[in-house]
């Protein structure tokens, strides 16, 4: 039975198909990532593909490592893989690794040899490469094509007990020379690797590769409909031939659809690697970075990224998608349920002259005016504040209704002041000013008499808690991010800026992970490395508006 008809699009029309037609009695997918690095938002569009569409028809998913290449492969991939998904709000039917099927792979691969199918290759990687062919021209066999199958059993063996070096043989699999698919001239799927593996430590020093594993991993598990991102495609024979050939009793099904790219944003783990490993970034959760953790750890929710890969489709056509689509999601899910409060990121004091010494008054705010539920806070008000520096202009331009010599302005939730005085340093620069306030203005006692243009937020400046602002733009420049060229190049020196400020009181219990509208400023996020007991530290999360509209 399906469960969301509405969700169309066209794997869930193949998937429903094969249900109606008898040729699937249930569905089972899988997620399969390789615990190479951290995982992404091009991941996490595939993460919910895999999840509802099994979900949508009573089916089951399964979580799996595709952990046959020990030379990049760590637990510590493993471990933030497993936390990503069930962040997201996701949980798998069964957790499998590639490794626990590395008996069941080299049997299969003998049984390949015993067939005819396969061949030890003494060829080096160069050599092979270069003997593949090209797109016009077919490959060349090798010299070691032909050997008899006594001999290749007895070479994968000596391969499998460590008898040769690395690169010195390779198992390939015995297809065409001559396809016009270049994936099926003679692929190799087994090579010789002397390294200790995270899971099966050194029982292995033979490893299949992804082409061969994969689809063996598939059918060991079940698995209905194994969905990938288009750069499959053209691997989707070798996929079948492998399945078939092997002789496995269920027959997955490939289905390809268009990964997920974004303008100035880098969806491959390889360059990801690459800002940790240059410490560009301060590691694969860093704000910037588009891995899951990062955006975690800046301050997006599960519910938005989740809106955000159900709103984005699934086609095969390959587009970009504007990043600031992903902050919409963000903003639509924290409108209602952050609260706002009241943030100075650059400071400057303000004194009120007229207002009495040692006297502290708590005024009432709205935690959040769309959602009465976040009720009422109390913040207190008393002869200094700070307020933000470019709220004041010692020589305003015309139409600027902020603070400057003369004028007056509306102190939210509080008062009307008038800047009267400014305190300059030796060097000329504004320190402090001097402002009167009008007792007769307070916000919320219905005041009806003279009118302000301009409303500035501040905070108490004896009771103010010290914080620290994290700002970010987007690390890479350039939208264009998969061009073959050194995309250190296209890094914003700009992407991170600091600053010191203050909040309000009742912000100095706040824990990591807490999310604010911070008035003006934008939507913020309790930063989980940085902030300290002495010193919160906050990211942004994203603006408070953009020229972004979601077309429907």
């Amino acid at each position: 039975m399906e469960n969301n008809p509405t969700n169309s699009n066209f794997i869930r029309n193949i998937v429903k198909k094969d249900l109606e037609s008898g040729k699937r009695k249930e569905v089972i997918t899988r997620f399969p990532p390789e615990p190479n690095g951290y995982l992404h938002i091009g991941h996490a569009k595939s993460i919910v593909l895999n999840f509802e569409l099994a979900d949508d028809f009573n089916g089951r998913t399964n979580l799996r490592f595709d952990d046959t290449n020990p030379s990049k492969e760590e637990e510590e991939f493993v471990k933030s893989i497993k936390e990503d998904v069930k962040w997201l709000g996701f949980e798998w039917e069964n957790l499998f690794f590639a490794s626990s099927y590395f008996e069941e792979m080299y049997d299969r691969a003998v049984l390949l040899i015993k067939k005819g199918l396969a061949y030890v290759d003494d060829l080096s990687a160069d050599e092979i490469r270069e003997t593949r062919g090209t797109l016009k021209e077919p490959g060349k066999e090798s010299p070691y094509r032909n050997r008899n199958v006594e001999e290749n059993l007895d070479l994968f063996e000596r391969m499998r007990n460590g008898e040769f070096k690395d690169g010195e043989k390779v198992l390939r699999a015995k297809i065409d020379m001559s396809s016009p698919n270049m994936n099926m001239r003679d692929p190799v799927i087994y090579r010789i690797v002397h390294l200790s593996h995270h899971n099966t430590g050194d029982k292995w020093c033979i490893y299949p590769m992804y082409d061969f594993a994969h689809p063996l991993e598939d059918a060991i598990e079940n698995i209905t409909h194994s969905i990938c991102t288009m750069e499959f495609e053209d691997h989707r024979p070798l996929y079948n031939w492998v399945v078939r050939e092997c002789e496995m009793e269920s027959t997955p099904q490939q289905i390809e659809f268009a990964r997920l790219n974004m303008t100035n944003t880098v969806m491959s783990k390889r360059k990801l690697k690459q800002l940790v490993d240059a410490e560009v970034v301060d590691g694969w959760d860093d704000p910037r970075m588009p891995t899951i953790s990062g955006l975690r750890r800046k301050g997006y929710t599960p519910a938005a990224i989740r809106n955000f890969c159900r709103e984005i489709g699934v086609s095969k056509n390959q587009s970009v998608v504007d990043e600031r689509m992903l902050e919409h999601f963000i903003r639509q899910d924290l409108k209602e349920d952050a609260p706002r409060t009241m943030s100075i990121l650059k400071p400057l004091k303000v004194v009120i002259t007229n207002y009495p010494e040692g006297q502290v008054e708590m005024l009432d705010a709205d935690n959040n005016p769309e959602n009465p539920e976040l009720g009422v806070r109390k913040i207190p008000f008393s002869r200094e504040i700070y307020i933000e520096q470019e709220d004041f202009m010692e020589n305003p331009p015309k139409k600027y209704f902020r603070l400057f010599p003369g004028n007056e302005v509306r102190l939210k939730h509080a008062y009307f002041i008038k800047c009267n005085d400014v305190i300059k340093d030796e060097d000329g620069n504004v320190v402090e000013l001097h402002c009167t306030y009008d007792p007769e203005t307070k916000s919320g006692t219905g005041f009806t008499g003279r009118k302000v243009k301009g409303t500035l937020h501040w905070v108490n400046a004896d009771t103010a808690t010290a914080a620290e602002f994290r700002l970010y733009e987007p690390l890479i420049l350039d939208e264009d991010t998969e061009e073959d060229k050194d995309f250190l190049d296209q890094i914003n020196p700009d992407s991170l800026e600091v600053l010191n400020g203050f909040v309000e009181d009742n912000m100095k219990d706040a824990k990591p992970y807490d999310k604010f509208q911070f008035y003006r400023h934008g939507y913020f996020n309790v930063d989980s490395k940085y902030s300290t007991n002495d010193k919160l530290a906050f990211n942004r999360i994203v603006s408070l508006k953009s020229s972004f509209r979601l077309n429907k």
